[in-house]
């Protein structure tokens, strides 16, 4: 008699239960991970000057600040490559909680005139309730079907930042945050350091409340969902339960963000609104490495990092010096991107997660 653990490619019960890993696995996912927040947290005390790669020494305001936001965009990479990577959930509509959270807290403080510790705890509030509402609806429906119901939910949020009712977003201007808004140890250019810590705590909390679901039931039942939702469900669990609570989870560590981007930026800026900004989550995690424990995020870190100094590079005397057959296409930022993102799909499909694999097989 032939059972479901005899055919090829069907999800068991024994394939959700956890594997345990051996203790040099263990020791590498903690101490890896220690020592680079280790290393990323006494970088503002650096004066290495790296002429090529930043804007002054690691520690000016300048190279701090571009860090500090490469932190924040791998972080909310790492948050959609739970959704995307991890469940096989394919939203449109990530920006949406990005934005509601950097508009929540600056709306709050800005034009409520509500204390901080309020406004963050209504983003907290709001981070929450709203995934929950409107995951609880798309998910009734899969595959390119979700797509498109999130892009709808995200072009409803966009355009009603975009028409500024009741003057509390500010439309296509944005919402700068209001001087004194925030405590003075974040504020200032001479506080871009604790903004740059905000940042890295921030990518910490992500990376430890990922790793901590992913390693229990739900990020096993997940996996299995992004393999074959229905066997999940003949197996007899509830497979929309576990892709609401995936989706509620991303949007709420992604609605953190957008506070923390908040902060860094002094503002709201209905960019993030778009569903432009979403297609860049998707691109980083693609760049990096769908599903990976550190795919997502070195992408986030790539992608943005390229985004800014490209365009810096594009204005500098070097490129302005060139052929015109070569300084037009060098002067556009996104033209760069997007030659590096095939070359990289069509020379490392698997992103920049699966270059360590590449390197262990020839090796051998």
């Amino acid at each position: 008699m032939t059972t479901t653990a005899d055919v090829p490619g069907t999800v068991t019960v024994d394939d959700i239960r956890p594997r345990p890993a051996s203790p040099r696995t263990r020791w590498l996912r903690r101490g890896v991970p220690l020592a680079a927040v280790a290393v990323l947290a006494v970088l503002p005390f650096s004066t290495v000057n790296l002429p090529a790669l930043l804007p002054g020494p690691v520690n000016s305001p300048g190279s701090l600040q571009l860090l500090a936001i490469c932190l924040v965009f791998a972080g909310l990479a790492a948050t959609y490559d739970l959704l995307f990577g991890r469940t096989g959930l394919l939203s449109f509509g990530h920006a949406l909680y990005v934005a509601l959270g950097s508009y929540t807290v600056n709306i709050a403080v800005t034009k409520l005139d509500l204390a901080l510790p309020a406004a963050l705890l209504l983003a907290v509030l709001v981070g929450l309730v709203v995934p929950a509402l409107l995951g609880a609806v798309a998910l009734r429906v899969n595959g390119i079907a979700f797509a498109m119901v999130t892009l709808a939910t995200a072009q409803v949020g966009s355009i009603l930042v975009m028409s500024d009712p009741g003057r509390l977003t500010g439309g296509e201007e944005g919402l700068p945050l209001a001087p004194g808004a925030i405590p003075g140890f974040l504020s200032g250019v001479a506080n871009t350091a604790n903004l740059y810590w905000l940042a890295l705590g921030y990518v910490v909390v992500v990376l430890a409340v990922i790793a901590w679901v992913v390693e229990s039931e739900p990020g096993r039942v997940w996996q299995a969902i992004r393999e074959n939702e229905r066997r999940v469900s003949v197996l007899g669990l509830p497979s929309y339960r576990f892709r609401l609570l995936s989706f509620v989870v991303a949007s709420f560590l992604a609605t953190l963000g957008g506070v923390v981007h908040l902060f860094l930026v002094g503002g709201s800026s209905p960019q993030i609104t778009t569903s432009n900004f979403t297609l860049a989550f998707l691109v980083m995690v693609v760049l990096g490495g769908t599903g990976s424990r550190w795919g997502a995020m070195l992408g986030g870190v790539l992608y943005t990092y390229l985004d800014h100094r490209l365009a810096a590079l594009g204005t500098s005397d070097a490129v302005a010096g060139l052929p015109e057959v070569l300084r037009a296409p060098l002067s556009e930022p996104l033209f760069v991107l997007g030659v590096l993102f095939i070359v990289m799909v069509y020379f490392l499909p698997g992103g920049l997660a699966s270059l360590a694999t590449r390197l262990r097989g020839s090796s051998k």
